[in-house]
């Protein structure tokens, strides 16, 4: 009987190429579930883990950058001048009470500014004297900003908690994320109001750990299959 004919080099040299290039893409994705895996659990323990120490906001986190993972739930402090004031609607504290918030943005210096929660949009009028020309010393944790509108944008109104919704009305270079405030004062003098409590913290990559590493297991096995297919293919010709 005589053996089928070679194929020709370049064919050859083809299909090999093709299926590395194939086995590569299923390795690559493997790395990145197993990179999703590693941030979600990194993210995790953030979400979870409150550091007590005070640090200056701009120690963490700078204007138009995002927000470090290291930066969230932070407590920081700062100072500014309050120059506009928001009202968040249909928003969460850690209980699940859903209310509105006061939201005001802090200019920090002459060219940047952040969000801060102040308390509730009910007792905005409890501290009735602070002027836009009254510099407020702010105590509060930091939060990364909000990916889902809790309304909708209207005047005097943000849809979530989230600096990219009002860049269009200032020329501050913007902090990412937002402070909710601990306390406030000015020259010294605490003022006093009820404060919102800090929404409950989440990871923001979605799925489970084990669920990324599974598809680690899947993508690896799909590459190991690919590069074994050719090899079986030979032992089932001969």
């Amino acid at each position: 009987m005589t053996p089928p004919a070679s194929k020709p080099l370049a064919s050859k040299l083809a299909q090999g190429v093709a299926v590395i290039s194939i086995a590569a893409i299923f390795v690559s994705l493997g790395i990145w579930q197993l990179d999703r895996a590693r941030a979600l659990k990194e993210s995790l323990v953030v979400a979870t883990t409150i550091d007590k120490n005070i640090v200056p906001l701009d120690s963490i986190s700078q204007p138009r950058e995002s927000l470090p993972p290291a930066a969230m739930n932070r407590m920081v402090k700062t100072s500014g001048h309050y120059v506009a004031d928001f009202k968040a609607p249909h928003q969460s504290d850690s209980q699940g009470v859903v209310s509105d918030w006061q939201v005001s943005l802090l200019q920090i210096g002459t060219s940047s500014g952040i969000l801060v929660v102040r308390g509730l949009w009910a007792d905005r009028l409890l501290n009735p004297d602070i002027s836009q020309s009254m510099v407020i010393d702010v105590t509060g944790q930091l939060h990364a900003r909000q990916d889902s509108d809790q309304s909708e944008n209207s005047a005097g109104v943000i849809s979530r908690l989230d600096s990219a919704v009002i860049v269009g009305t200032t020329d501050l270079d913007l902090f990412d994320g937002y402070i909710i405030a601990t306390g406030e004062s000015h020259r010294g003098q605490e003022l006093l109001r009820p404060r919102t409590t800090p929404e409950k913290q989440s990871s923001r990559i979605p799925g489970f750990y084990w669920q990324h590493l599974s598809y680690v297991v899947i993508w690896w096995l799909m590459a190991g299959v690919v590069l074994y297919l050719p090899l079986y293919r030979r032992k089932v010709d001969l």
